[in-house]
């Protein structure tokens, strides 16, 4: 009796030890999920570059005006848009006919002065003749020679008008006032110009990107700010350069702005193109772009939980300066931990 009383006990206290040790199974924490491999980023604000995007056009610096300095009829022009010019080149002509008739007139009377002057000299030598054999008087040899030089003065101003018309008849020649490339050329021959008219524009200098601000940006655009066109808008991809010239008048509450770019051709001139330029400094949140993947058009970063889980959150992004980072404008927050998979790095 007192052995099967034992052996109760012990089957009691070997139950007691095995419920024991299952509770104490159940009350463990669950293991852990351990992240794949990658890169984690502790997302922090930064000071970065603040870049706006504008309209820009790629122009030159200056613009020459080929511009007709008489009026009449434009007989010639050899030049049409992108051709290129040498400075002083003869690119038209503007013929003024009126111009021939004057100058046929001033030769008609340089013939009547000089048909007078050969009178007024004939008349001169007679009478000195005669004065020498005392039958003129002094007085009357002195009208001679004074007669005389007035028909040869008259000569030489007739001379001189019909110089001055064969002289503005020669300006009608349209010469390239620098050398470089026609942008415009559009007067077609036998149009009638006037003194004054651009017959041809044609670039002065190196091309340069020339951007359109708003007068916001007035004062936050400085010299050697930098500037990135766009790679859609230009074949060669994106190009950078800096702003050397920002001019001081407000025209339409816009603000004028020159940047040197290097890689520019010339033949690009009149183009419009996408600018970012560099307007100052701000706070942001910046991670590098690997840690940003795209699915269906949406942009998502993996964000690493309290767990060690990982959680994908869609984000809104804009670029920076620096190509290879982009700036969180929404979706995570400074303090957030971000991961990248090694296969995207």
């Amino acid at each position: 009796m007192a052995t099967r009383t034992t052996l109760q006990q012990s089957l009691g206290l070997g139950l007691l030890l095995a419920l024991a040790a299952c509770g104490g199974e159940s009350e463990k924490a669950p293991a852990r999920t351990e992240l794949p491999a990658g890169e984690t980023l502790r997302v922090e604000a930064a000071t970065i570059t603040d870049m706006k995007a504008v309209s820009a056009e790629i122009t030159t610096q200056d613009q020459a005006e080929a511009l007709a300095r008489i009026p009449g009829i434009l007989t010639v022009l050899t030049v049409r848009e992108g051709d290129s010019v040498a400075k002083g080149q003869r690119i038209g002509m503007v013929v003024d006919n009126r111009l021939g008739y004057e100058s046929a007139a001033f030769g008609a009377q340089i013939a009547a002065a000089q048909a007078e002057a050969s009178r007024a000299s004939a008349e001169l030598a007679r009478i000195r003749f005669l004065y020498e054999k005392n039958v003129y008087a002094k007085a009357r040899l002195d009208q001679a020679v004074a007669a005389a030089r007035s028909a040869n003065a008259q000569v030489a101003a007739a001379r001189a008008q019909q110089g001055a018309v064969v002289s503005v008849a020669g300006q009608g020649a349209i010469l390239a006032p620098s050398s470089g490339q026609v942008l415009r050329a559009d007067v077609p021959q036998g149009s009638a110009v006037s003194a004054g008219m651009s017959v041809a524009t044609i670039t002065s200098g190196p091309p340069v990107v020339r951007l359109e601000l708003p007068e916001s940006l007035a004062g936050k655009v400085r010299l050697g700010a930098r500037i990135t066109i766009v790679e859609s808008d230009m074949p060669s991809g994106s190009l950078q350069g800096q702003v050397t010239q920002v001019y001081p008048a407000i025209t339409g509450g816009r603000v004028r702005v020159d940047a040197t770019v290097s890689g520019l051709a010339a033949t690009s001139v009149g183009r419009r193109v996408s600018a970012n330029v560099e307007v100052g400094q701000r706070n942001a949140l910046v991670i590098p772009r690997k840690f940003v993947s795209t699915r269906y058009g949406m942009d998502y970063v993996d964000v690493v939980t309290k767990d060690k889980a990982l959680s994908s959150v869609p984000v809104q992004i804009a670029p920076t300066a620096d190509t290879a980072m982009v700036e969180i404008l929404s979706g995570i927050a400074a303090g957030d931990t971000v991961f990248a998979a090694s296969a995207r790095k």
